[in-house]
């Protein structure tokens, strides 16, 4: 906006001299104002983050902070966002995300394109290590979504113990406290574990006490993949209750689910447990995923007994401890993440063979020309795992136990998505579309959730669990971690069959103040950085 002030003089003089005079003594104070603003969203139904009702307004974004929150019709921006119609929130916070890939990855676009501005890594018990100077050089990379981890106590005790299924002795436990305060001081959010894996499940609940009071002495958390989620579900969510107790320290049932048949409506009384912990001041919750089906290795039918010190070659070796094994993994097929159907166990990623990518073990028997039959299943379970491994989706939960975590006020939602990109595996389809389903599907479609409910979840609620005060919300002086979209559109496309596909209705996404995401395109800018916990006083 150009600005400009004359002041004439004017005394009798020649028509020259006087045109002379007053070029000369006018005073032209052209000033050009900055605009106010880098980025203002206008016109939009805004969402807070709080689960409060929306209200109309505009944003006023400055470098990377919400500067203005009301009319901004009268001021001035470098870019102006017309998001009439659209819904603004808080940018998503992804409370399990496997960020493994990261490096290869760096833009993230898979979470970006969900609406995602933040995710937790370091889940399940697996995180970097040395962790400090992992998170140094990642931030110095050129990240596309501002990342936060959590150390890993599989990580920790692999790193101490290897794959022993032993009590650590004092030694060996005293130096993987260190190890703990070491991540803490390193700026984790927390300490994961992931009891159903290797080493992770040779722990005893001592253990896992003993590391977590040293992160909560940090001011960290506690997130758990709980050491079962199919028979043992009940028992396992009690083990978790016990450690925050003992341990004073927050925790979270990370992708809490009942998981096969027999257990199917046991979140009748896994949600009572939590529930009855709150009561009594234990301070739990939980995060999930929108969908029926897991993801993990194929190494979580085979009894972890046979796994431990990476010897399990040598033991199905042994005619009779083959047979144990066999009996392990067909009892895990029909009672657990099995499902009691081949059909149910599909394949995301086969490194030594990728034809059976998106394929079932009961597509593989067939191909092998046998009767599917779980003993046979069984076999192929066993050969998979002499070859390497596979990524394996499992179809083994129950619609109504998913529908029922979810309405829970203490749920929040994590994608437990791996990193991908297109033509890269068959992935999980959270991976491209776990918000947008919660959002289009359950909110929109299925009215399970009302939406400032649903974006609570995935904004305020797991801000405040991770004790950030700055992101999660739309207010003055909050970081600019903002995504607007279509609530009409907005919905998950990615399947089962068809993985590699990016949802629809994200229109914007801001990270940082910076815009991610425009008009539906991807933008492909490293807007992120890696934030660090900052350690109580």
């Amino acid at each position: 906006m150009l600005n400009c002030s004359y002041i004439y003089t004017t005394p009798p003089m020649t028509n020259s001299a006087f045109f002379l005079l007053l070029i000369c003594s006018i005073l032209v104070q052209c000033t050009s104002k900055d605009p106010e603003f880098d980025i203002i969203i206008s016109n939009g139904t805004i969402y807070d983050g709080t689960g409060s009702e929306p209200f109309q307004g505009d944003l006023g974004i400055k470098a990377d902070r919400i500067i203005s929150i009301g009319d901004l019709s009268n001021s001035t921006a470098i870019e102006t966002i017309d998001a009439q119609g659209l819904v603004v929130s808080p940018g998503f916070i992804d409370m399990h995300a496997h960020l493994e890939p990261i490096m290869e990855m760096l833009l993230a676009e898979s979470m970006v394109r969900q609406g995602v501005t933040l995710a937790l890594g370091g889940p399940d018990g697996g995180s970097p290590w040395p962790f400090g100077s992992y998170l140094d050089s990642l931030d110095k990379s050129g990240l596309g979504v501002n990342v936060a981890y959590l150390i890993g106590h599989n990580t920790i005790r692999k790193e101490v113990m290897g794959l022993e299924d032993r009590k650590p002795n004092l030694e060996e436990l005293e130096l993987m406290k260190s190890y703990i305060k070491q991540g803490m001081d390193e700026g984790a959010f927390g300490i994961s574990t992931g009891l159903k894996y290797l080493p992770g499940t040779f722990a005893k609940i001592d253990e896992v006490i003993a590391l977590s009071t040293i992160a909560a002495q940090s001011g960290g958390i506690y997130t758990s993949h709980l050491r079962e989620e199919g028979l043992g579900l009940i028992e396992a969510v009690q083990e978790a209750i016990s450690i925050s107790r003992e341990a004073q320290i927050p925790v979270v049932l990370t992708h809490h689910k009942a998981i096969g048949v027999k257990m199917w409506g046991a979140s009748f009384k896994t949600l009572a447990m939590v529930d009855s912990a709150r009561a009594i001041g234990l301070d739990i919750m939980m995060d999930q995923y929108p969908y029926t089906a897991s993801h993990t290795g194929i190494s979580v039918l085979i009894p972890s007994w046979a796994l431990e010190n990476g010897e399990f070659a040598t033991r199905v070796e042994n005619p009779a401890l083959r047979d144990s094994i066999k009996k392990g993994i067909i009892f895990n097929i029909l009672n657990d993440r099995g499902g009691k159907d081949l059909n149910r166990i599909q394949f995301s990623r086969v490194e030594w063979d990728s034809s059976l990518e998106g394929k079932t073990l009961n597509d593989w028997v067939l191909r092998e020309g046998k009767e599917p039959t779980i003993e046979n299943g069984a076999d192929l379970v066993i050969q998979a795992q002499l070859n390497g491994g596979t990524g394996t989706i499992y179809h083994a939960m129950d619609e109504a136990d998913v529908e029922r975590i979810m309405k829970h006020p203490m749920t929040m939602i994590g994608s437990d998505g791996r990193l991908s990109q297109p033509g890269d595996g068959h992935p999980h389809p959270r991976a491209y579309g776990t918000f947008p389903r919660v959002l289009g599907y359950y909110v929109r479609d299925k009215k399970l959730l009302p939406l400032s409910e649903a974006i609570h979840k995935m904004t305020g609620l797991s801000a405040k669990r991770l004790g950030l005060t700055d992101r999660g919300i739309i207010k003055e002086g909050a970081v600019a971690d903002i995504t607007i979209f279509d609530a009409d559109q907005i919905s998950d496309q990615s399947t089962f069959t068809d993985p590699h596909r990016y949802p629809v209705g994200i229109e914007f996404v801001i990270i940082n103040g910076k815009i991610a995401v425009k008009n539906g395109d991807y933008l492909a800018v490293p807007a992120g950085k890696v934030i660090r916990k900052i350690k109580p006083d």
